[in-house]
């Protein structure tokens, strides 16, 4: 079976057609929802440890028959039974996943979560050509997509949502599904006893609206974009922004950003790790983001942190030309971006 098109997810999960279902994705969150989904959907009881049972990679490296030696044990009091393998690109499983390929049990469904898999991925590969299997991707969530999220849990909770609360809401969610739902139902918690979300409500319990109007200009900053800079801080300094909160934020973004390179440097993708930064990059910062992942290596990272640190410093110890340190540090930032992309 080849890999299940987006359109047709939704049905697949609510009736599973294979034995053994492949879920992965830079959208790890989706992941672990649709993961969760097809559990539910394979066993009568998906919290009975005898039905529903999980491991981690690194056990089948050890043992590289205990896939299939949990695939083919009969539930103690009888039922349906499912395995959730969880997938660390550290070990190699592909042995015990051919073996229940090759050999499907018949009682037993086994799903497989992974992370981002290229096209050419073994597993990957080996998922969409087996007549057993299927592949689910989890790519992360588009605008229409958060539109039907946000709508769905709106719904649930019997509660509209005003126009510019909507548009602020799809701009602070994405880069994960489990975190925007749960952002979601953190807003519909909080307007419990309304009968309407309003922007201040969207504003006030779902993100730091402050930390928001700063992602274009550390974005540009980090992305070598000189006049998006010069632009940016002269809007987030008429808009009342710190000085010493933009290099805060800077320092914030930084970390962030090293943290995904060395991931990259690990063999990771980049959409996989930006997936994974804490928070995850929303789909409308992906792009430049990924931009600045390309001009900046490890090293310069460090480097440019140390630099931060003591353009912070300099902001407390200088308060009289506080803008004008913040400024400079920005702008030097973006000096270096350039330099990496020629």
């Amino acid at each position: 079976m080849t890999a299940v098109k987006t359109q047709d997810i939704d049905r697949f999960l609510a009736k599973p057609a294979t034995p053994v279902v492949l879920v992965y994705g830079p959208d790890a969150g989706l992941v672990r929802e649709r993961g969760e989904a097809l559990i539910r959907a394979s066993v009568d009881n998906a919290n009975d440890p005898f039905s529903a049972v999980r491991l981690e990679s690194e056990e089948l490296a050890a043992n590289p028959a205990r896939l299939a030696d949990e695939a083919n044990t009969v539930p103690l009091f009888g039922g349906r039974r499912a395995v959730l393998l969880k997938i660390s690109s550290r070990h190699n499983v592909l042995p015990s996943i051919e073996a229940v390929l090759d050999d499907p049990p018949r009682d037993c469904r086994i799903i497989i979560e992974a992370g981002d898999l290229k096209k050419n991925s073994p597993l990957r590969a080996l998922a969409e050509k087996s007549k057993n299997a299927a592949a689910l991707p989890c790519y992360l969530d588009n605008e229409q997509a958060l539109v039907r999220l946000i709508d769905q849990e709106m719904r649930e909770a019997n509660l509209t949502l005003a126009d510019d609360a909507r548009q602020a809401l799809i701009n602070l969610l994405g880069g994960d599904r489990l975190a925007s739902r749960s952002e979601i139902r953190k807003l519909t918690a909080y307007a419990a006893g309304k009968s309407r979300v309003e922007l201040a409500d969207v504003l006030a319990v779902v993100s730091d609206a402050s930390d928001i109007a700063l992602d274009a200009l550390l974005d540009a900053a980090f992305a070598g974009k000189i006049d998006e800079v010069e632009r940016e801080f002269k809007k987030a300094a008429s808009e009342g922004t710190s000085p010493s909160g933009i290099v805060s934020g800077a320092l914030r973004q930084v970390a962030q950003l090293h943290r995904m390179r060395l991931m990259i440097d690990r063999g990771d993708s980049a959409d996989y790790a930006m997936a994974r930064g804490a928070p995850p990059v929303h789909f409308s910062r992906k792009a430049v983001v990924e931009t600045a992942l390309r001009n900046w290596s490890a090293p310069r990272l460090t480097r440019a942190m140390a630099q931060l640190a003591e353009a912070s410093f300099e902001t407390r110890r200088q308060s009289g030309l506080a803008q004008v340190v913040a400024q400079r540090a920005l702008l030097s930032l973006a000096v270096s971006a350039r330099r990496r992309e020629t």
